[in-house]
């Protein structure tokens, strides 16, 4: 236990270096006091990183952090990956809190990717930075993200055995030594026989850091190089998947690219719920490509992800990138913008970079758990469903834990066990439609009580002189009794038809003002809706005015002049309609001339 003391002087050590306020490893009883969260980031070769964070602390404190554990320069192609609850991946976002983008419980566990995967792997200055990408290429290979025909995947099959193995031995290598390697989702003995083959004869005498650069060479030329493919289903219904590359947008079906779209001929990227729209031109006619998502966080995931990369691969300068919106002009929307750099000042960048190449430390054959830590069997089981389609986006060695099931490995660190589920058959359900009948029920009207008004015409008024002649036998009063009583028949009789009458004209009028009441209602919302109407084109037209037809160079006209939405709302709305309204204008003058040439 630490003294009270004790533990001043450690904070009051530990405040004085910016570094160790922001990692710290010490005993839970100060990271308590000081709210600190544990963060274990998994590496590409399996291994993990464990460190501890303040809530404040942004999302490039930790890419840093990992970038410093590889001294590694060139870090601009690469991010941290998470999973939320609901199983939904996001690239954490550098310039936000990361408690604030973490929706799990903690300790938080993330992964280090590639984001962005270089066009042109030769133009990699350092060895570090190639042994990265080899590393996630070979990941990519395992889930079936990069397709590849079959002697390609035998040549590239073949230069990671020579990486992991070096060449060949027939004193160390038994016959079928390529079995210890799964290198494909389906790896077939004709497929390891091949790879045998290259591995033996072609590839012999090259060190690692050549095998893993003529896999980066051959990988990079294949369509489906570089692309983290997004699940959704395109306006027939059909299942899609999209994704990003260095040269554009592409659309698979099958293991078929249907669709490439240059990212000089995409306009605009936007979504609205599920729905994800691509605005681009293609053969000089404008294209508009909607897809739908499962949930709407992934839309939005598949939108953020398609507006960090063309920022990344179209833009000449990162001062050039915009923020951008989702939506059009009038609604509001989600805004994004990235941050980083471009891959032209990345490629600059690493040109520039003079130092002492640093040491890579490769994982050994049978070190790395990439392989080892997945159930092959599970695997090949969970992509039979989209075969031949393009295998499932999640990574299942990213999927969420369950938060709970933690385990003490060291005095200083924790551990989050990620347990590795994936179910494709949610995304064949994309579109399954929703419904939830409601009824709508009257509320039973209540029976009016008896009584109240009713009791004033119960029986007519008896005078006291006729209760004094009832108390006498006598036949005349009888008779006088006789007639009094036939004249108060003949008044509750005319008095019962005129209450009826009475009834009808107050039905009839209440009628009459439920009727007007209607009508007033309705006249009151269209003169309500005519009135706002009318104040929101007194306000807008002006202001649109101002913005597109005054020279008035303020600032924040000109920042608004300057959003892509104001863009293309003057470029494809308003110049049409002026060039309309001016040529409508010249003929009904035009008209006008020759009539009163006709008349005069």
């Amino acid at each position: 236990m630490f003294s009270s003391a004790h533990i001043v002087l450690m904070r009051a050590e530990t405040d004085t270096d910016p570094t160790m306020k922001m990692l710290r490893f010490r005993s839970p009883s100060i990271r308590s006091l000081d709210q600190e969260v544990l963060c274990t980031i998994r590496l590409l070769d399996d291994s993990e990183i464990s460190c501890t964070i303040q809530k404040e602390t942004k999302g490039q404190f930790l890419l840093d952090h990992v970038c410093n554990h590889y001294n590694l320069l060139e870090k601009d192609y690469f991010g941290i990956r998470y999973v939320d609850p609901e199983k939904q991946r996001h690239w954490l976002e550098p310039n936000k809190p990361v408690v604030k983008q973490m929706k799990s419980l903690q300790p938080f566990t993330m992964c280090f990717r590639v984001k962005f995967y270089p066009n042109e792997p030769m133009k990699i200055k350092e060895e570090l930075t190639r042994y990265l990408l080899y590393l996630q290429l070979k990941r990519d290979i395992y889930h079936g993200r990069l397709l590849c025909p079959f002697a390609e995947a035998a040549y590239l099959g073949a230069c990671i055995v020579q990486a992991e193995l070096g060449d060949y031995d027939p004193e160390e290598h038994p016959s079928d030594y390529i079995r210890d390697f799964k290198l494909f989702p389906k790896q077939s003995l004709k497929l390891e026989r091949k790879i045998m083959e290259i591995h033996k004869n072609e590839l012999r005498g090259q060190c690692a850091a050549l095998a893993e650069l003529n896999m980066l060479q051959r990988a990079h030329n294949l369509e489906t190089y570089g692309v983290d493919p997004h699940p959704c289903k395109d306006f027939t219904g059909s299942t899609a998947f999209l994704g990003f590359t260095a040269t554009g947008f592409v659309v698979f079906q099958g293991n078929k690219r249907i669709h490439l779209l240059k990212w000089g001929d995409v306009s605009k990227l936007k979504f609205e719920g599920k729905t994800f729209y691509v605005i681009g031109v293609q053969k000089e006619k404008k294209l508009v490509l909607t897809f739908h998502t499962s949930t709407p966080a992934a839309c939005k995931h598949l939108w953020k992800c398609g507006v960090e990369n063309q920022a990344f691969y179209k833009c000449v300068k990162s001062s050039q990138i915009k923020t951008v919106s989702s939506s059009n002009i009038f609604f509001k929307g989600s805004r994004f913008r990235y941050s980083g750099k471009v891959a032209k000042e990345v490629i600059e960048a690493s040109s520039k970079i003079q130092r002492d190449p640093p040491e890579v430390h490769r994982a050994q054959f049978g070190q790395s758990r990439s392989f080892n830590s997945l159930s092959h069997k599970n695997l090949i089981m969970n992509m039979e469903p989209l075969v031949p389609a393009l295998p499932s986006t999640n990574e299942y060695e990213e999927a969420a834990a369950d938060p709970g099931r933690r385990n003490l490995r060291t005095h200083h660190t924790l551990r989050l066990h990620v347990l590795l589920q994936h179910d494709l058959s949610d995304f064949m359900n994309i579109l399954s439609p929703l419904s939830s009948p409601c009824a709508s029920m009257l509320p039973t009207p209540v029976e009016d009580s008896q009584g109240g008004v009713n009791q004033l015409f119960t029986s007519p008024v008896q005078s006291p002189a006729r209760l004094l002649r009832e108390l006498h036998a006598d036949p005349d009063i009888q008779a006088q009794l006789e007639a009094e009583r036939e004249r108060d028949r003949e008044f509750e009789r005319t008095r019962l038809a005129a209450r009826s009458r009475m009834s009808g004209v107050l039905a009839s009028s209440l009628r009459l003002l439920s009727s007007n009441e209607r009508v007033n209602t309705w006249v009151l919302g269209v003169a309500r809706f005519v009135a706002v109407l009318m104040g929101v084109l007194l306000v807008t037209v002006p202001t649109l005015l101002l913005l597109l037809e005054s020279d008035i160079d303020v600032s924040f006209l000109h920042e608004i002049r300057q959003t892509p939405e104001f863009e293309q709302f003057h470029y494809e709305y308003y110049c049409p309609l002026r060039r309309w309204i001016l040529k409508t204008n010249l003929f009904v003058m035009l008209g006008c001339s020759l009539w009163n040439r006709q008349v005069f």
